[in-house]
């Protein structure tokens, strides 16, 4: 198992209850995960949660079948690469010394970008479609463009655990496609990969599992047929929808409109 928790508990200094109460995932290699839920059940603060950026009130996180706080930064960046939703370009740098980046932890302090560096920063570049971006200063791209460079960047660390936090909401119908294409292959090469997002219609298609979270609860988890039920989604969304199946037998939800 690359990542497993088990009845995790959030709660922020002075509020009145948790953001996170009774959580549990495990998640192995070849898997995708998608965390979905409307606006405030808590996605980002489970992420950070299991990346171990937010303390934990109860429960417990494993990385590798080995506790999160056991774990040092260096050695951990060696085996989860991570997407955050938002990050400034303070310090404007090229799109191939941004991703370059990503192979700190594979050096050290010193030491310098050897052969195994730039094949991996290469391949990383070319899988999120930046390749032809590489001499731009990261100040001077669109939101998309800076997304799929950050997704590199992440890429170039070779992780076994890919963390995403919704890694399209800047891309276009097009980019946005290929980042559920390409999660989907890095998945198939091998790569565990959770995601939050908010498109439940290409985390059905996607992912093998969908965890959906209300108000900081598990509201359900497992395949998306199992999670996407019509009572369900209208009650946690609080807005009516349908459920129809695409051609590749995953579940589509349909909003409806009123008085339908």
């Amino acid at each position: 198992m690359i990542l497993r928790a088990r009845d995790i508990e959030v709660r922020y200094p002075a509020a009145l209850n948790s953001a996170i109460r009774g959580v549990s995932l495990g998640l192995g290699s070849g898997e995708l995960l998608a965390i979905v839920g409307p606006n405030g059940s808590g996605k980002t603060t489970l992420l950070r949660a299991l990346l171990g950026t937010v303390p934990l009130a109860a429960g417990e996180v494993a990385l590798l079948e080995q506790p999160l706080a056991t774990w040092q930064a260096r050695a951990m960046a060696r085996v989860v690469g991570v997407v955050t939703q938002r990050e400034e370009t303070l310090f404007p740098l090229t799109v191939r010394d941004t991703v370059a980046l990503g192979r700190y932890a594979h050096r050290s302090p010193l030491g310098a970008e050897g052969e195994i560096d730039r094949v991996a920063i290469a391949q990383a570049m070319a899988s999120a479609d930046v390749t032809a971006l590489a001499g731009r200063r990261t100040d001077t791209l669109s939101g998309g463009e800076w997304q799929r460079v950050r997704i590199a960047r992440a890429l170039a660390q070779e992780p076994r655990l890919l963390v995403l936090d919704e890694p399209t909401s800047s891309l276009d119908v097009r980019h946005e496609m290929e980042v559920f294409e390409l999660i989907r292959k890095l998945a198939g090469q091998g790569i565990a990969a959770l995601l939050v997002t908010h498109h439940l219609n290409l985390a059905a298609r996607y992912a093998d599992r969908l965890l959906l979270l209300h108000d900081g609860t598990a509201v359900a988890e497992g395949p998306p047929a199992s999670v996407l039920s019509p009572g369900r989604i209208t009650r946690v969304f609080e807005w009516p929808v349908s459920i129809t199946t695409w051609c590749d037998g995953s579940p589509q939800v349909v909003p409806l409109k009123p008085g339908e």
